[in-house]
């Protein structure tokens, strides 16, 4: 095979769209779909084939890739994709599925001999958008020659954590690596949100933890969306991460591990969309805060 490929996107969301872009860039053939067209026909301007259905984006594609909601919505797409898919092709399964999701799909891939790669990204919306997302990924090494081109056009580094894609271990190296995302964007959230409550401006916490071992870019960088009210455009959606939260909180409650934390900021997240900001970026949760949807 050369070093380009012929790519199906399914899923154009945040995510997809801006992974389908990169990829067309690169040079590979797009073929993209998504549940809801409009969100995949600006795709065509780029260059890529904006397909009507799932089956007619993945038909000849020698990767498909998903990025998708969730698991259920990764497997249903790929079930109506069947009709266009032939034997050998390298499946890459983005969506952050969770860990029992990623057998099922595992399964269905080794059903209609797919050759299946666990590979989520870590990354928002704007390394998204500049292909310079991590791709965590598991799948046997005589098949990764196919994708290394497609997690080279859409990352900046691939870290392979095993041979075998069904058994999640990068899913499951992205589940830790959100649950401290999760975590410290709730935080950013309620320190403002208490901040205003006590009347403290915000800069004198900030310029108190300066250099300090308690600073940290991605509090000043996720602050600022709130103070500044640039929260839409999304980085990352509160419903998503309201959806990974969940799937933090599952993954230790089946492994016996209580996580405190990852339930409070499920609970925070999920009352956020209750209140109107579920498209919204994910520090929006800070409006869970107070009782009433703020404007300010």
């Amino acid at each position: 095979m050369t070093d380009t490929r012929t790519v199906s996107v399914l899923g154009t969301g945040i995510m997809g769209a801006a992974m389908a872009r990169n990829l067309v860039r690169a040079g590979h053939t797009v073929r993209a779909w998504n549940r809801t067209r409009d969100k995949a026909e600006p795709l065509a301007a780029d260059g890529a084939y904006v397909a009507d259905t799932p089956a007619e984006a993945v038909r000849g594609a020698d990767v498909v890739l998903t990025m998708l909601y969730d698991g259920p919505a990764a497997l249903d797409v790929m079930r109506a994709a069947v009709p266009g898919l032939r034997p050998g092709v390298a499946w890459a399964q983005s969506t952050t599925a969770g860990i029992e999701a990623i057998g099922e799909l595992a399964d269905f891939a080794r059903e209609h001999h797919l050759v299946f790669f666990d590979a989520p990204v870590l990354g928002t919306r704007q390394p998204a958008e500049a292909g310079q997302l991590t791709v965590l990924a598991a799948g046997p090494d005589e098949g990764r020659a196919a994708v290394t081109p497609v997690f080279d056009a859409v990352g900046a580094r691939t870290v392979w954590t095993g041979e075998d894609g069904a058994a999640g271990s990068a899913t499951r190296l992205k589940l830790v690596a959100n649950s401290w995302v999760i975590a410290a964007t709730a935080a950013t959230g309620e320190v403002l949100a208490l901040a205003q409550a006590l009347d403290v401006d915000p800069q004198d916490f900030f310029d108190l933890i300066a250099g300090g071992p308690l600073d940290m870019g991605y509090l000043h960088a996720k602050a600022a969306l709130v103070l500044e009210d640039r929260l839409s455009p999304a980085q990352f959606g509160v419903a998503t991460a309201a959806k990974d939260a969940r799937l933090i909180v599952q993954a230790g409650e089946r492994n016996g591990v209580r996580l405190d934390v990852a339930v409070a900021s499920a609970e925070r997240l999920e009352r956020a969309a209750a209140q109107g900001h579920a498209d919204e970026d994910m520090v929006a949760a800070y409006f869970a805060s107070f009782d009433e949807k703020r404007e300010d």
